[in-house]
C-alpha cells in the first residue's frame, strides 16, 4: 500500500517562487521537480556546483595521492567476520530489533519483525567493472550469511550506495519488497526484482505494519556521464509500533531537517552520514560534517544518533578516521548522552532497545 501526502508546501511551492532567475514556479508541479525531468535539492538549501569547479583540480590530484597510500585501519574498527556473523545470527534469532553495520551506508536493521538491509554497497569497488574507489574494509558480514532481507531500501544511484555486484548474490529476489526514490525502479526490475515500489518525498508504503516514507535530504544523482539528477535521492523514515528510525542516506545539511523534525518527528534513532566533507565547497550539497550530522539529530528530534557513512572506503581528502573523533565532540556539545551518541565497529550489531555507551 503506497501513499501520497497531500499537497503542501513541503511538496508545492505557491504562485511567483522562482526556480531560477525568472522562471516562475508551476504551482502545480513540486518544488523539487524540474521542468526537464531532472530534480534538484529542497528549496533553500544548497546545489551542487557552488563553488566546484575553483577545487576539482586539486581535489583529484590529493585523491590520487591517498589512493597510492595504504589506510592504516585502527585496531577495533571492524568485528572479526566469524564473530559478527556469530553474533548477528543469534539477533536475527530473537524478535528484537537490531541494527548491524555492514559499513559506509549499508545496515542491517530488524523493525516491526522486518529484516531491512539499506544502500548494499558490499563488494570491493565503488564504480562500474573494477573501476572507482577501493574498499579499505571488507563488508561486516559476507551477503551469504545475511538473513533473508524483507525490505531492500535505497536512497539514490550513486555507486557507494548502488551495488550491482552485491545485487546481483543477494539471494530470494521475488520475495523481498524494493523501494527506492522516482524513476530507479526499471533498474531494478531489469535485474530480477519483481517487488519494486517507486517513491516521491513524502510518500510512504507499508509493510507488515511498518511504513517507509521518502523524505527529502540534500544531494544528487548520476549513474553515468549523462543522467545528472534524472533519478531522485531521498532519506527514508521507517516506523514500527514501537520505533521510528531515520535513514539519511547521503546528505547535505539544509533547512529540510528542521522541517522534517516538525512534520515527521520525533525519531529514535538517526543514522546519519558523518564523512567525505572535504574540500567543504565541492562537498557541502552532498555531505554533511559531522557537527552538521549533529545538528540533524537535533533538527529531526532524534533522541539517539548513529554515524555512518565514515571508514570503509576513500571519497575525499579528510582523515578517514577523523569524522568519529568530531561527530562525538559535537554531540557532547549540543547535550546528546554518551549511550546516545553511537560510533559502531564495522559488523557490530546492536539492539535498538539496548544502551550502549559509543566504543570511541
Amino acid at each position: 500500500m503506497t501513499k501520497r501526502r497531500a499537497s503542501s508546501k513541503r511538496n508545492s511551492q505557491v504562485a511567483g517562487a522562482t526556480a531560477s532567475g525568472n522562471e516562475a514556479q508551476d504551482e502545480t508541479r513540486p518544488w523539487h521537480h524540474m521542468p526537464d525531468g531532472t530534480f534538484r535539492n529542497p528549496q533553500g538549501c544548497a546545489s551542487r556546483g557552488q563553488g566546484r569547479m575553483k577545487h576539482a583540480g586539486p581535489f583529484f590530484l590529493e585523491m590520487l595521492k591517498m589512493g597510492a597510500r595504504k589506510v592504516e585501519v585502527p585496531e577495533g574498527h571492524v568485528v572479526p567476520r566469524p564473530q559478527a556473523v556469530r553474533d548477528l545470527q543469534l539477533h536475527a534469532a530473537e524478535d528484537d530489533d537490531f541494527i548491524t553495520w555492514l559499513g559506509h551506508a549499508s545496515f542491517l536493521i530488524r523493525i516491526g519483525g522486518l529484516t531491512v538491509l539499506t544502500d548494499p554497497y558490499l563488494t570491493t569497488f565503488a564504480g562500474p567493472a573494477g573501476l572507482g574507489p577501493r574498499r579499505y574494509v571488507k563488508s561486516g558480514v559476507p551477503i551469504s550469511a545475511l538473513p533473508p532481507v524483507d525490505l531492500l531500501v535505497v536512497s539514490h544511484n550513486h555507486y557507494d550506495h548502488l551495488d550491482e555486484r552485491a545485487l546481483a548474490r543477494l539471494p530470494n529476489k521475488h520475495r523481498m519488497t524494493v523501494v527506492v526514490p522516482l524513476r530507479l525502479a526499471r533498474f531494478f526490475r531489469e535485474r530480477g526484482f519483481s517487488n519494486v515500489i517507486e517513491l516521491d518525498w513524502h510518500e510512504r508504503h507499508e509493510i507488515r505494519g511498518v511504513s517507509i516514507t521518502a523524505l527529502p535530504v540534500v544531494h544528487w544523482s548520476r549513474r553515468s556521464g549523462f543522467d545528472t539528477n534524472r533519478t531522485l535521492w531521498a532519506g527514508f523514515a521507517l516506523k514500527s509500533a514501537n520505533h521510528h528510525l531515520f535513514f539519511g542516506g547521503d546528505s547535505g545539511y539544509g533547512p529540510v531537517f528542521r522541517e522534517l523534525g516538525e512534520a515527521y518527528g520525533p525519531f529514535d534513532t538517526a543514522l546519519l552520514g558523518i564523512g567525505a566533507y572535504e574540500p567543504r565547497e565541492m562537498m557541502k550539497a552532498s555531505h554533511a560534517t559531522p557537527e552538521e550530522a549533529v545538528q540533524m539529530g537535533r533538527d529531526l528530534k532524534a533522541r539517539r544518533v548513529v554515524g555512518m557513512h565514515w571508514g570503509t572506503v576513500l571519497l575525499t581528502v579528510e582523515p578517514p578516521f577523523e569524522p568519529p573523533e568530531r561527530f562525538l565532540k559535537a554531540a557532547e556539545a549540543e547535550g546528546y548522552e554518551p549511550e546516545n551518541t553511537w560510533i559502531m565497529r564495522i559488523g557490530e550489531t546492536r539492539k535498538l532497545a539496548g544502551v550502549w555507551p559509543s566504543n570511541a
